[in-house]
């Protein structure tokens, strides 16, 4: 059977979020483990990792995840990782004043994006057949002071994925607003929230599960 990619969501949680822990995510795939984000209470369980990739160096949580990398052996950074078929791409996106970036995960399973922060959507992730998304807003943007950038809310990423021809939408760093919406029992008009601990399976291109 050709290898798959899996999927786990470690967290789902915008920073300082009352419910969920960091937004973070492990990918399986044959015997590759690669950890993105994630921190305190969103750490990837026991095992050899390959790498442990961020999409901000500068982020809150940097010294924790300093932490929790030193443990598994690892340095967090924000990179481009290459295993043979597996190919992660570090790219830029808008977010804040200093580089953040998002991931772009290839292989024969097809393409994961991985950006939980920015402020516009990423033209780089179009045709995804799986993207893990900003959330910390539900209709309106966050702007940060002096207009260097912010948070895009759930209504525009869903209609700039669904633009896109992103295949599966999963919100992946959920902040105050949108836990107020679901809590109202409100859903996204495109894509779903993510759940930590779920497992999202790509097996062959345009198939999630």
């Amino acid at each position: 059977m050709p290898p798959r990619f899996r999927l786990t969501l470690l967290g789902v949680g915008a920073m300082a979020s009352p419910r969920f822990a960091p937004a973070g995510l492990l990918l399986a795939y044959g015997r590759r483990r690669v950890a993105f984000d994630g921190g305190p209470g969103a750490e990837p369980p026991e095992g050899r990792l390959d790498a442990w990739l961020v999409t901000d160096e500068h982020a809150e949580l940097r010294s924790a995840l300093r932490r929790l990398a030193a443990e598994r052996g690892l340095v967090p950074r924000m990179a481009d990782a290459d295993f043979g078929e597996l190919r992660i791409r570090a790219l830029p996106v808008a977010h804040t004043s200093h580089p953040t970036c998002g991931y772009r995960i290839e292989g024969g399973p097809g393409a994961v994006v991985w950006a939980p922060e920015f402020w516009a959507f990423p033209a780089w992730a179009a045709d995804a057949d799986l993207m893990f998304a900003e959330a910390s807003s539900w209709n309106r943007p966050i702007r940060f002071r002096g207009g260097v950038g912010g948070h895009a809310p759930v209504r525009d990423v869903g209609a700039e994925a669904a633009r896109n021809r992103v295949g599966r939408l999963v919100y992946a760093h959920i902040g105050r607003p949108c836990l107020r919406a679901m809590d109202a029992g409100l859903t996204p008009e495109h894509g779903e929230w993510g759940r930590e601990g779920r497992t999202y399976v790509l097996s062959t291109p345009h198939r999630t599960r």
